[in-house]
């Protein structure tokens, strides 16, 4: 009986022990699972970075291998290669007959130099003095008739005119009125003439020279020497005459009474520190971003926006300090009501109200597809190539019409379009909805979206046959702005922009109605500058 205190007491001592063995285990067990926890957080946080590395990763790849086919990226920023890569890509998709040659085919008229009937100067020149095949000596040889050549050039001659301006002296009061001197030249001091402004004119704002440079250029090919200040002056005087003359209310009520307008946009660097700073352009006024695949400045940035008529006759380029819808409303007209054709930017959207309608352009459409093609995986995205197949045939049926005499695509054809272009595009949609992306949205979905909402616009052309199914003309105009750009850099300020743009409007409107530029600039430095036709009055 003595042994089972002592029995007891051991027996307690050891489920002591053992518990504490399972306490310190049990804590051993949470500090690993804790440590497990934490581990497996951090892998599934490397996976998620991992996940979204390969989501930016492919993007950045997307970008990379974008050209102007494919995007709104201009050719001169293209990546080195791509230039022969599209050129390829094009071959093969080209059918060309294994028979034709490249160049001009038989029947088309090209463009070369025509003899003038009636030559200002003629001259005779020395006959042949031996035979070309044997080398005889021809003195006393028999005269056929002769052949003929011509060279046209121009001359180059310097010319001063003084003018005398006689004064009379007043028989009641006895002032002296002198006569006054006529457009261009001032009394009592010399200046240059019309040829040598429109050329200082030409060089700066349609040739892209800086006024340094100008001045050198005319000093070497007219012999004449001027500073840059004056070549600088002379765009300035041009200019503040258009101005004087109401050049851009002209343009405003000619391209008022127009059916159909080209607008487009693109941003342009300015110096101004009184310019408008850069603001983000996303969500701005319940905006969306502009479709087209490219970086472009904020909104707030200054842009040149430029009107056209599809025939080219009417170029309006305009200065502005900002892309915003309010801004960009003022490349429109007031008075227009008719169609408008855009590339996509929404600025445009809030012009319905007055407007017949709005085309969206068809090839920044098809570059959208393009780019959304090239993504994957394997041909999922090939419903894009759909989209720019249905886009090419309602072109050609639009053409086909045309050319019968037909004022409206037949409604079965439309029809048919239509249903092939909803089906491409909800294609896109359905099979990019949940597909991840580094920047939200899946462009293929972003475009199958965009395509549903925008389908109306997209086939404007097809009901209206006065309507193109491309914005190329604007796109056009705009490339004088990105020229100008790239070789200079940049403009001083917005008023210095706000010039040119009203010297190259001038200068091309002007010379689309068949007014060179001499005769634009010396009319226009006489005060009487050439200015569009106003529509006419029903």
């Amino acid at each position: 009986m003595s042994d089972e205190p002592v029995a007891g007491s051991e027996q307690g001592d050891l489920v002591s022990r053992l518990r504490a063995v399972i306490a310190a285990k049990d804590e051993q067990i949470a500090v690993l699972k804790a440590g497990l926890d934490a581990a497996l957080a951090r892998l599934e946080a490397s996976a998620e970075r991992e996940r979204r590395l390969e989501l930016r990763l492919a993007e950045l790849e997307r970008r990379l291998s974008m050209d102007s086919s494919d995007s709104g990226t201009p050719s001169s920023k293209e990546r080195i290669g791509a230039k022969e890569a599209r050129r390829a890509r094009q071959e093969s998709e080209r059918e060309r007959r294994k028979d034709r040659k490249r160049g001009g085919q038989p029947g088309h008229q090209g463009k070369g130099l025509k003899r003038d009937p009636d030559p200002g100067e003629k001259k005779d020149a020395a006959p042949p003095a031996e035979c070309r095949s044997c080398k005889a000596s021809l003195d006393g040889a028999d005269a056929v008739e002769p052949r003929w050549a011509q060279v046209i050039d121009a001359r180059i001659i310097k010319m001063v005119t003084e003018w005398a301006l006689p004064g009379l002296v007043c028989a009641c009061c006895g002032t002296v009125t002198f006569a006054e001197p006529p457009a261009g030249a001032h009394a009592g001091s010399v200046s240059y003439g019309p040829a040598l402004n429109a050329a200082a004119v030409l060089l700066c704002c349609y040739g892209n020279v800086p006024p340094e440079r100008a001045a050198q250029v005319i000093g070497m090919l007219l012999g004449i020497e001027v500073s840059a200040g004056w070549v600088d002056k002379a765009a300035a005087r041009v200019s503040a005459q258009l101005g004087k003359a109401g050049f851009e209310e002209a343009m405003l009520a000619a391209l008022a009474g127009e059916d159909v307008l080209a607008a487009d946009e693109t941003p342009v660097n300015v110096l101004d520190k009184n310019a408008p700073a850069p603001e983000p352009a996303a969500g701005e006024d319940g905006q969306e971003k502009d479709p087209e695949e490219k970086e472009k400045p904020a909104s707030g940035s200054p842009h040149v926006l430029i009107t056209r008529t599809p025939d080219g006759r009417l170029t309006f380029l305009q200065a502005i300090g900002s892309r915003r819808k309010g801004s960009v409303a003022i490349a429109v007209p007031p008075g227009f009501t008719g169609y408008l054709i855009t590339d996509g930017y929404t600025g445009y959207q809030h012009l319905l109200t007055r407007l017949t309608g709005i085309q969206q352009c068809a090839q920044h459409v098809i570059r959208r597809c393009r780019a959304v093609t090239k993504l994957g995986p394997g041909g999922l995205q090939n419903w894009a190539a759909d989209v720019i197949a249905v886009l090419r045939d309602a072109h050609a049926a639009v053409e086909e019409a045309r050319a019968r005499g037909s004022t409206a695509l037949d409604q079965q054809v439309l029809d048919d379009l239509l249903e092939r272009y909803d089906t491409a595009a909800a294609f896109g949609r359905t099979h990019n909805r949940l597909r991840d992306w580094d920047t939200g949205n899946h462009p293929g979905y972003a475009l199958g979206c965009w395509l549903e909402e925008y389908r109306e616009q997209v086939f404007l052309f097809t009901r209206s046959f006065a309507v193109s199914w491309t914005n190329n003309v604007s796109e056009r105009g705009a490339k004088a702005a990105k020229r100008h750009q790239a070789v200079s850099g940049y403009w001083h300020s917005l008023a210095t922009l706000a010039r040119w743009c009203r010297l190259r409007s001038y200068l091309d409107s002007a010379a689309a109605h068949g007014v060179t530029a001499l005769d634009a600039i010396a009319s226009a430095l006489a005060g009487k500058p050439w200015l569009p036709p106003l529509p006419a009055i029903s």
